[in-house]
This record gives C-alpha cells, structure tokens and sequence, in this order.
C-alpha cells in the first residue's frame, strides 16, 4: 500500500526547553488548543507585569481566529481580560495592495514577476504599528491594576507588536492547505477579491509566499513556539528550540516528503487507485514527490506528530541536506524535483516549451529554470511522447496552424508538426529548455526535473476547457521566443532519447547511467537490485524511487538504527550527511531504483534571491 501519510521518525532525545524556561512541555510534542492556553496563562501567572502581550503570528491561511477564540474563553474563565487585534486590519486595502504591486501581479492570467524586492513591511500601512499601540494603549487603559492579556494574530504579529511582545507562537500551515482553502474561499493576504484560483496561486507564487516565507524564514528563532495548523481541531506546539532540534535530526538520516496530490484536466486513473485517494475525485493529475517549495515532513516524535514545511528544515540545515558543492551552486534551494503525471485513462497533456534561462530571468525575475525528463514507470496500449519538431517544421509554422486551430475552433492534428515516439516502460526522455514536448495519454510519468514547475508556455491544448470550465492559459507568444529551431529528429534520437550505460557491478546487481546533458543540472542512475547494493551519497543529496519492484530497505551505515523501508513508487531523499549506506531487495523478486542528483558536470551557480555569492553555507 502506498503510503499517503510518510513518518520521519526522531530517534534522539529532544529537550522541550525554549529561549525561556517553559517546562510545562515536558515531552517535545504537544496536541489540542488547550495546550496553546496553558502556554500563555503560565506565562501570564508567572509574570510580574499585569499586561502580557501575546503575538499569535501566521502563515496565511492559518485559522488562528479559532486559537484566539478559544485563548479568550480560558482566559475570561481565569478572570483575565483578552483584547484581540487582527493584523489585517492594519494592512494596505485591497485596490491599494494591486496598486503598489501590479508589476508583481501583471495582467497575465499565469505569470507575474518574482517580488524579490519585496518585504513583508510593504503589506503594512506606514503607520501599521503606532495605531495599533495607540489602540492597545487606549483599550487596556480601562482597567489599570487587573490581569490583561494584549492578543495580536495574523501575519506579521510579532512584528507589529515590538518589544512588548512578551510570549509568542508562529502558527503555520503548508501550500497544500492554503491551496485547498483558496478552491473554497481563502483570498490572497489583503486582497479584498481575487478573479479565480490560478490569479490566486500566480499571486502567492510571484508575490505572497516571496514575501511571507521569507519572513517566517528571517524571524522564527525569535518565537518561542511553533504551532502546526494543518489540522485546525487538532494544532500541535512544540518550541521552536525543540522544532530545530528535530529538524537537524530529521537531516541526519533518509527522510520522505508528504506526497502532494492534484487533480487536473488530463488526470488518469492509475495513482487514484494506486494511492488510494478520495473516491469523489474525478481523476488525479499529479503528485509531488518532493517539489521542495511545495511539500512538507511529517516528523513523527514519542508517538506525536508534527508537520513542518520542507523549506524550513532546508532554511536552517541546507548544508547537512544538499552537501558543500551543492549549497555553493543554489544556496538553501534544493534543486532537484521528483512529481508524477499520471494520463492512464486520461488524455494528453498540452503540447508546451519551457524558457530559457536568460528570458526566465530577464522576463519573470526567476533564478532556475525549467529542465525536465519523463521517465515512463508504466504504458497502456500504444502510448507516445512527443518530443521536438518533425523535421521540415518551423516553430513560425507549428504557431500558425495553432493559431488558426484557436481562431476557428477546428482541431490541431499536431502530430503534423510535433514528432512522436513510442513510449517506452523504463525509459528516460531528456527535456532541455526550448524543446517543445508533452506526454501522450496512458503513460504514468516519473518527472525528474529541476526544482521550478510553473514556468510551461501552453502551446496548444486540444480547445479543451479545464476543471474549472475555463480555456487553460495558451502561451503561444512566450513559446515563439524559446522554441529550439534547430533540434533535428536526429538528434533527439540521439542525445535526449540516450540508451542505459552499465557503469557499475556488485555480484548480480548493476547500475546504469541513464541520462545526462549539458543544457540540463541533473544526472539520473538506475540500480537494478536482486540483493544488496552498496553506495554512498560522497557529500551531495540522492534521490531515490523504487520504479520497480515491491519494497526496499535502506541502511545508512553509519547508524543502522536509521534505516527505512519503503514501497513501490515510493520516494525518499538521502541527505549529503548519511554518507555510506546499503540498498537492501526486501520483496520477493528482483526491482530497479532510480537515482537522482546535480550532476557531476554543472558548475553554473543558481542561487536564490538574497543569497549572496560565495557564500559560506
């Protein structure tokens, strides 16, 4: 059974212990509201001043409405006043945040540009923190001499309470949840409206999580607790001392990311039922496994449970994950990406190109670009890919016939212009930018690719409609300015359709070097396992996914007891740290592991915004 829901289990002993002497959290992990209320009427019994100002900071989206809710009523039961202020309140309107940020945002229904001059101050009215003083100051004025607790909540709470701030939680919750609460009403930070919810993802992508990720990023070793909401009846809090403990642990040994599932207009039917996801879904798309920005951890503590982005175990201990080489080429941004598309029973996917990397950063402000392949883990039928022009095609020809399918509404046949191939199980299509490419229907495509997704120019997309029953964004001008002209079929057979190299032998076992290429940052290997194989990571991440096969056990040398074991199509991502460790065939018949990591011949830096070059990781 694929696992949906993958534990990284903490061995070591974690002390609870913030910045301050909070023992009340005696076990590393605590679930339930009330443990929230107990932190902050210890607190507020413990101290000598009769006004405690809380700061119940958060990612938005983050219900700390009900937290603050819930805060009152414990208070008022002790007899202690709760003034609770929202930071919202003390934002730009919502015109005037599309106005200040329109260049970010732009009128393209897809693709803005990357806010990295943005901070999360730009949010705020100029005279954001001295109201609300003005306000808490009058408030708590009426009762001098009794117990009174100041509550701020939203983004940005520890902020704008300043040095009064004497306790304060960080409330957090993953991209998947606030995806999810955008589908129903969730607006961007600020916004008094949003058009639909790709504006709202565009938004967060080129503007909100720039922004917001970097503050929680630059300010939570300032908080005393972190808070996971992504289960709003149920919050966990540990302290942030206690949080970066764990994490630091979680990359010392093999770990696995929460698998992100999604829904989409040519979705198949084999990862439903391989995954067993919700049986209402009409189809399931794609799986990120991981897309670093996109996923989290489940790190699993003395029988509790928390959730934490993967960003934030990648912000504090980037070196221990991704190895001295690695860091120095892209910072804290992990570089590699593993997703699923799954058309089995679905239908193509777009025909599309992805930038260059001088027009992602001269015309979206985006440091790495897009390089893929499809690796195909399973085939229906006479499934395809397609990859390149046909020879004699022009890209000003392709564009034409589908700029006359779109005027018209007649249908494309645009295996005319684009040269098709039979899919083939195991085998790997390198996709360098420029190359204009799709999956047919009926493959379930293993995507090994570089850590950026959202950058696919749309060149034609059968005048269908998506999900939402709105046409999907066609990006036939952004394709024209990429398009490599001068990819011949030859040459695709040739150095993007590459045959397995042999490259290495233990007794029975092989391993094969199945693609790499210049134009591309990633390299990716198969082992192909009938009992042990022994490797070791030499000081940079691994990537590892059993595309066949029934489980696999895998050992770090160095510490056994950190072994994990693992199931078809199933991923994990070995950190630079575990160094030597040992590939176990724990099923019945012989299986195969892909591998991937930065390949050994890109030396071009990438490095995010705000990391400055040469560094010290």
């Amino acid at each position: 059974m694929f696992d949906k829901l993958p534990r990284n289990r903490i061995h070591a002993d974690i002390p609870s212990g913030g910045h301050r002497p909070l023992d009340w959290l005696p076990s590393g992990l605590e679930t339930g509201m009330d443990r929230i209320a107990d932190a902050v009427l210890a607190a507020c019994h413990a101290g000598r001043k009769d006004i405690l100002y809380v700061a119940l900071d958060a990612t938005h989206g983050a219900n700390v409405q009900a937290v603050a809710s819930r805060l009152t009523d414990r208070l008022e039961q002790e007899q202690i006043r709760a003034h609770v202020y929202s930071t919202e309140d003390y934002l730009y309107g919502g015109s005037e945040l599309r106005r200040c940020f329109y260049r970010y945002i732009t009128d393209n229904r897809a693709f803005g540009y990357m806010a990295s001059d943005v901070a999360f101050t730009d949010y705020f009215r100029p005279d954001a923190a001295a109201c609300w003083a003005a306000e808490a100051k009058q408030d708590t004025a009426a009762k001098p001499g009794a117990k009174q607790v100041v509550l701020i909540c939203g983004p940005g709470a520890l902020w704008l309470g300043g040095d009064r701030i004497g306790l304060s939680f960080y409330c957090d919750v993953s991209r998947e949840y606030q995806q999810r609460e955008h589908r129903r009403s969730l607006r961007n930070l600020g916004f008094s409206w949003n058009r639909d919810h790709t504006e709202k993802y565009k938004i967060c992508l080129f503007l909100e999580w720039p922004a917001w990720e970097t503050y929680r990023k630059q300010h939570l070793g300032r908080f005393d607790y972190y808070v996971d909401l992504n289960r709003p009846a149920k919050p966990v809090i540990t302290t942030v001392a206690a949080l970066r403990r764990m994490v630091a642990e979680a990359a010392e040994q093999p770990f696995r990311v929460k698998p992100f599932f999604a829904p989409g207009v040519w979705g198949g039917q084999y990862l439903k039922e391989l995954c067993d996801l919700p049986p209402e879904w009409v189809n399931c798309a794609w799986s990120f496994e991981p897309i670093a920005p996109e996923n989290t951890l489940l790190l699993e503590y003395r029988d509790e449970t928390i959730e934490v982005p993967f960003t934030l175990l990648l912000g504090y201990e980037h070196q221990a994950v991704m190895g001295d080489r690695i860091v120095g080429l892209f910072g804290d941004y992990f570089p590699v990406r593993f997703d699923y598309l799954d058309t089995i029973g679905g239908s193509h996917l777009s025909c599309q190109v992805h930038p260059k990397q001088a027009y992602i950063e001269d015309v979206f402000n985006e440091r790495m670009t897009q390089q893929e392949s499809y690796y195909i883990m399973e085939r229906l039928n006479d499934a395809k890919v397609y990859l390149g022009l046909t020879d004699g095609t022009t890209p000003k020809q392709f564009l034409g016939a589908v700029r006359e399918a779109q005027d018209t509404g007649v249908p494309l046949p645009f295996e005319s212009y684009v040269k098709e191939y039979d899919s083939a199980k195991g085998a790997l299509y390198l996709i360098p930018p420029g190359t204009v490419h799709c999956s047919g229907k009926d493959n379930l495509v293993l995507e090994i690719s570089s850590t950026t997704w959202w950058f696919t120019f749309k060149i034609y997309d059968y005048l269908r409609q998506d999900l939402d029953g709105k046409p999907r964004p066609i990006n036939i001008d952004h394709a024209a300015r990429n398009i490599n002209a001068g990819l011949t079929e030859e040459e695709v057979r040739q150095r993007l359709i590459p045959e397995p190299l042999l490259i290495g032998r233990q007794g029975g076992n092989e391993e094969y070097l199945l693609g790499e290429h210049e134009d591309v940052l990633f390299s990716v290997k198969r082992v192909h396992l009938i009992d042990r194989w022994e490797d070791d990571t030499n000081g940079e991440f691994v990537m590892v996914n059993l595309v066949e096969g029934e489980r696999v056990r895998l050992v770090p040398l160095a510490d056994p007891s950190k072994a994990v074991e693992f199931g078809y199509a199933e991923s994990y991502i070995v950190p630079a740290s575990v160094g030597a460790y040992r590939l176990e065939n724990a099923g019945s018949a012989p299986c195969k592991l892909v591998k991937a990591g930065v390949a050994s011949h890109w030396q071009t830096p990438l490095l995010p915004h705000g990391w400055p070059a040469g560094a010290e990781a």
